[in-house]
């Protein structure tokens, strides 16, 4: 009797629990499901927006040093708009941008993408920013305009995620042609660079990228057209109106004057392509941020430092320049002031070698300072970077502040907030306070503006 009584509990207690473990499995998937909702207000509450942006000769690049590309300059005014910086996200394949979107990891797809209607049941569409006509892409074999019947039954290669292999799938049909589609992640200048390689023979590309490969692959054929004009736009999330509003009023401002000035600089001078696609300092052609590579990496040894990450405050200080003279008298490649050059051996300031090494000493004396007060080496070099660009006293009256206000003197966050309100009396005349009266907000803005070229080094250049 007691055997059946703990065998028909047993029955109803795994019953029991695979109902519960089924509805709570239902009511997790449906908060799985629940779209994620960040409009305006929080983009300007965290202080970022987030853009998913491709990494090619007219989008997003580097060019000694300098963070350039058609899409990076449009968000960046569009941040300075917004009043928040600009975080990117490079991404190859289009339907994952989407996912990103959906997931909240990307505020905004800055891809030239065209209002169809399966992407509209996944987001909302801004403005137009301007259209886009398709061609096929292949190389010459003489001087008549590319055919169909030259291509024949071969295969063309087309980015998945693009409208290209619809446009296609239509033209195929419409003219009983033979040829077949092959969709591959790999962004249009990669088949193309296939192309001039003979890897393949076909890919459907935009017109204005197709010419612009063009200025560098002289052999290429563009002429014959799969699209006419359609307009391209970028995405946000359905459940972002506000974003969607702000986004589109900039547009309209924008088309006035800054957007043609900006087409006509990436896509109308086939000279400034030439030399921004074949250079070896630019991230499309070549693995170099700067003439000075080798000694960063040499020097940045020295510090346990990512070399990019050195590159990065190389370029925030001097833009490379040698002869970079600021208006406080900082001078060199690390913009070292004279007291500093003295402290540190540096005896000409123009010398690259020099220059360097004299910096990463102060850098090795910051990160001494600081190495016991915030253990965590990435955590601490926030702080030792905002030391190099206001003084560590500075920062450490910041520490001292969050210490005071029972916050955490090991997080960045926590202590910049503190250095943010050193320009306010009621905080820089706090009897905690030493160095006085800083515009704070300066160095907060300089550790980030020198981590994010950190992290698009990081994206676009080999370690």
């Amino acid at each position: 009797m007691k055997k059946a009584f703990i065998s028909a509990f047993s029955t109803l207690f795994m019953l029991f629990s695979g109902v519960q473990c089924t509805f709570l499995g239902d009511r997790i998937d449906k908060v799985m499901q629940e779209p994620y909702i960040f409009d305006l207000p929080a983009i300007q509450s965290r202080g970022t927006l987030r853009a998913a942006v491709d990494n090619n000769s007219t989008s997003y690049y580097i060019y000694r040093g300098r963070r350039m590309g058609y899409e990076f300059e449009l968000l960046r005014d569009l941040g300075k708009s917004l009043g928040v910086q600009l975080e990117l996200v490079v991404l190859e394949d289009i339907d994952e941008a989407f996912d990103y979107l959906d997931a909240g990891k990307v505020d905004v797809i800055a891809m030239n993408l065209e209002n169809t209607n399966d992407r509209r049941n996944r987001a909302a569409f801004t403005h137009y920013l301007g259209t886009m006509s398709t061609v096929v892409v292949g190389k010459k074999t003489s001087n008549a305009p590319m055919t169909w019947q030259e291509i024949g039954s071969d295969t063309l290669f087309v980015r998945k995620g693009t409208v290209y292999s619809d446009q296609l799938n239509a033209i195929k049909d419409s003219l009983n042609l033979a040829f077949t589609i092959q969709e591959t992640v790999e962004h249009e200048e990669n088949l193309i660079d296939q192309i001039a390689e003979n890897s393949i023979k076909w890919t459907v590309a935009d017109r204005n990228i197709a010419k612009a490969n063009q200025t560098y692959y002289p052999g290429l054929d563009a002429t014959l057209k799969v699209s006419e004009n359609g307009t391209v736009s970028w995405a946000v999330r359905r459940n972002a109106p506000l974003l969607l509003e702000e986004i589109n009023s900039w547009l309209e401002e924008k088309k006035k004057r800054f957007i043609p000035e900006l087409y006509a600089k990436y896509f109308l001078s086939s000279r400034n392509s030439l030399f921004r696609s074949t250079s070896p300092f630019s991230s499309l052609a070549g693995n170099r941020i700067s003439v000075f590579d080798e000694l960063i990496k040499e020097n940045s040894k020295e510090l346990g430092w990512d070399w990019r990450l050195l590159a990065a405050l190389v370029y925030k200080e001097s833009g490379f320049d040698t002869t970079a003279l600021s208006y406080a008298g900082a001078e060199g490649l690390l913009q070292l002031m004279p007291v500093t050059l003295a402290r540190f051996g540096v005896t000409d300031p123009s010398d690259p070698s020099q220059s360097l090494q004299g910096g990463v000493k102060y850098l090795q004396y910051l990160d001494k300072f600081w190495r016991a007060r915030v253990p965590d080496a990435n955590e601490r070099i926030r702080f030792i970077l905002a030391s190099y660009n206001i003084g560590q006293g500075h920062v450490e009256d910041a520490w001292r502040l969050t210490m005071k206000y029972g916050k955490n003197t090991q997080s960045w966050e926590d202590v910049s907030y503190f250095l943010n309100l050193k320009s306010d009396p009621e905080f820089y005349r706090d009897p905690m306070v030493k160095s006085g009266f800083a515009k704070g907000h300066i160095a907060v803005n300089y550790v980030r503006d020198i981590l994010n070229l950190f992290e698009s080094y990081k994206d676009l250049v080999e370690p």
